[in-house]
């Protein structure tokens, strides 16, 4: 089991994130929204979402620039793995703590607002479910993380992360040895990766960067000023 969750489970959900979003894109363009239920309930829906969705995006980029950027690159900069492991610890907590308190409002919404509830598909609230238990997870690792603060766990993902993107037959091997729950966290997060192109996670892929550089403005008139106006008079 090792074997398969840290050497063939990343290349499975690799696969099926990038196919099966591709696919779903292709065939069911119109199920490619967020399906926000803000009419329904708009307030708590406000706060709960600024912070979780901040929150995550810096927890899901922090682990994605600390994990894929190679070593050489912070030994060319002089920035010892302690650093690099404090920074995450702290940068890492407060932004888990904020997707926490916003994934804990957003699925109060889900669980106990009957319109909210009864708007919402299985694959809502379940997926909610687990980025929040993936969540809890997290900053579980921060305990076991300041027990080494010199680094060398946080090195161990780095060289397996590479390991995966560079084929080696041997990558399962460098996180075999780590704690329970470092190993369930990155089997949540391979599991999340072949959720995604099932569920709303999708339109995290559809920032709308186009609305930088389009031409012009959007010109947008009021009924209002034409309904006060006379009506014009015919001969």
């Amino acid at each position: 089991m090792t074997y398969f969750i840290f050497g063939v489970l990343p290349y499975l959900a690799l696969t099926v994130l990038v196919v099966g979003s591709i696919v779903r894109y292709e065939r069911d363009p119109f199920t490619w929204k967020s399906s926000s239920s803000q009419l329904l309930r708009r307030k708590q829906l406000i706060w709960g979402s600024i912070l979780f969705h901040v929150g995550i995006l810096i927890v899901f980029f922090g682990h994605l620039i600390g994990m894929l950027t190679p070593v050489e690159f912070f030994h060319a900069l002089h920035i010892s793995y302690g650093f690099k492991q404090m920074m995450a610890i702290v940068v890492g907590g407060i932004a888990g703590a904020m997707a926490i308190v916003g994934g804990a409002m957003l699925l109060n919404r889900r669980l106990f607002d009957a319109r909210v509830r009864a708007s919402s598909s299985f694959a809502d609230t379940g997926i909610l479910v687990l980025l929040f238990a993936q969540l809890i997870v997290g900053m579980g690792t921060i305990l076991v993380s300041i027990q080494h603060l010199d680094g060398g766990e946080m090195v161990k993902f780095m060289d397996w992360a590479r390991a995966i993107f560079t084929f080696r037959k041997d990558a399962w091997r460098i996180v075999a040895d780590v704690h329970w729950i470092y190993q369930l966290h990155i089997l949540l997060g391979l599991t999340i990766f072949i959720l995604f192109p099932f569920t709303r996670l999708v339109h995290m892929l559809s920032v709308p960067v186009r609305y930088l550089w389009r031409p012009g403005y959007q010109i947008v008139r009021t009924k209002k000023r034409a309904l006060h106006q006379p009506a014009e008079r015919t001969s």
